[in-house]
């Protein structure tokens, strides 16, 4: 798959789970779980113990069937690792030219973070594939929606105390996608699984019409 096929399928779902966990074992069922109740595109944070080990496997297990990245890609050399493991994209939480490129040199989509105006453009100089807005909680929708009026090229993924009533907004207000933690991922099979098919169909509703400034996601659709 080409890099601008792994972010439309990353992304089009307008959310991506994060998995953060405490050991591996606690990472492998929370992305089960998040699998089951439907949702298609994991990061993996690197913060995570044997991470890498965790993006290998589910790749190999899922195969197309779901969108497997990285997340908390600081510099080059976790990108390559990450790359190797079979990361299918890239995030970060901050915006380093070095990650970027290596993402690039081997295909692979890179999201870095970002928390103004200025810094967005500078991510899309570098190629960024989407920009991450992190954290999320240090600003809001309307803020979003103003920044997009000045920026209506900038692919925004607003992630980092996004809610599942807040999801919403974000996207009506103009972003991408959203990524969600365990305010999305807490709980047993079946609350996750409720919360997951709600969240979908909310997100799906509150998308606007994007035939100006249309995001990533929406950029090669047929």
């Amino acid at each position: 798959m080409y890099r601008w096929e792994i972010t439309r399928a990353a992304l089009a779902q307008r959310v991506f789970a994060i998995v953060r966990s405490r050991t591996y074992d606690e990472a492998s069922a929370t992305a089960d779980t998040l699998l089951s109740a439907g949702i298609t595109s994991l990061e993996i944070s690197l913060t995570t113990p044997f991470a890498l080990e965790a993006v290998t496997t589910l790749t190999r297990e899922l195969g197309d069937d779901a969108v497997i990245g990285a997340g908390t890609v600081l510099d080059a050399a976790s990108a390559r690792m990450a790359v190797d493991a079979g990361a299918r994209y890239l995030v970060s939480p901050s915006l380093d030219a070095e990650v970027i490129r290596t993402g690039h040199r081997y295909g692979i989509p890179v999201f870095p973070g970002v928390s103004t105006p200025t810094e967005m453009v500078r991510a899309l100089e570098l190629g960024a594939d989407a920009v991450k807005l992190f954290p999320a909680s240090g600003h809001d929708p309307a803020w979003l929606a103003e920044v997009r009026a000045s920026l209506p090229q900038v692919p925004l993924l607003p992630t980092g105390g996004v809610t599942v009533d807040s999801a919403p907004e974000w996207i009506a207000a103009g972003a991408v996608a959203v990524g969600m933690g365990t305010t999305l991922s807490e709980g047993d099979r079946e609350t996750v699984a409720k919360r997951a098919a709600d969240l979908l169909n909310r997100l799906d509703e509150a998308a606007p019409d994007r035939s100006a400034g249309r995001g990533a996601a929406d950029l090669y659709e047929d």
